[in-house]
């Protein structure tokens, strides 16, 4: 369900997409001290919440936030460099590990990688999430062409997975969990409803839970529902983004 691997490259990518496996994890991508400071770092400025899942904090805007209003989708598009500019001042005198991982994937891919663009447009990629002790982060699946229904671009995915690099984490709670087993779009908007997301109680067990230590790097099929547990005292902080997959001989694609 899980591979454990010393570097990022184009098999493991490659098992992910074919679902031989549904996550694999990079242990001390960033050494923990560093993770820890870094996470300090970002987080001493301060953050918002989601505007649709204001329970979750964010620094940067997430294209699914958008929701194909075209007035939010210009906002994304216009805050998109300097939140990518943002993001690496906070981390200074560090490297973004955005950044690192933005050059790992185009060097480990045989035809590169390069940020997304959609509607003409360069994306924004490096998205800080955070969540509080206690909130429960809803089980969900992330799907470029839910958030862009009208764009061939987005439709011409193949797969679509979730990069997480976790910098500061609680010292109980805060797993990633994942289900193996596929709800329909439609069936996923029946069940939540107004929310972004579902109890993953209703769910049953996760097929793979893995709790993350700060300094860890993992990627995982974003199609799939997946949630984070409940956190303990401390928040729980991570950089996120997606990578598109659309063949071998097609270039990766990134974007949040």
């Amino acid at each position: 369900m899980m591979l454990d691997v010393e570097r990022l490259d184009e098999t493991c990518i490659k098992k992910l997409v074919h679902e031989e496996v549904l996550a694999i994890r990079l242990k001390g991508f960033l050494p923990k001290p560093q993770a820890l400071r870094i996470g300090d770092k970002i987080l001493a400025p301060g953050f918002e919440g989601y505007l649709n899942a204001p329970s979750i904090g964010r620094i940067g805007m997430a294209f699914y936030e958008a929701q194909n209003q075209p007035l939010l989708i210009e906002d994304y598009f216009h805050c998109a460099a300097s939140n990518i500019a943002e993001l690496r001042a906070r981390c200074a005198p560090y490297a973004s590990p955005i950044d690192t991982l933005r050059c790992m994937l185009d060097e480990c891919w045989p035809v590169g990688a390069h940020l997304e663009n959609i509607y003409g447009r360069k994306m924004y990629v490096g998205l800080s999430r955070v969540v509080n002790p206690g909130v429960c982060f809803l089980a969900h699946h992330d799907i470029f062409a839910k958030d862009a229904p009208d764009s061939l671009q987005a439709h011409s995915l193949e797969a679509q997975l979730a990069c997480n690099v976790y910098l500061n984490m609680p010292p109980e709670g805060g797993a990633l969990q994942i289900w193996k087993d596929d709800i329909s779009a439609d069936r996923f908007d029946e069940m939540r409803g107004d929310s972004y997301g579902i109890d993953p109680a209703l769910l049953g067990p996760p097929s793979l839970e893995i709790r993350p230590e700060p300094g860890d790097f993992i990627m995982f099929n974003s199609r799939r529902m997946h949630s984070v547990t409940p956190g303990v005292s401390d928040p729980r902080l991570s950089l996120s983004f997606f990578v598109g997959y659309r063949g071998n001989t097609s270039p990766l694609t990134y974007w949040s």
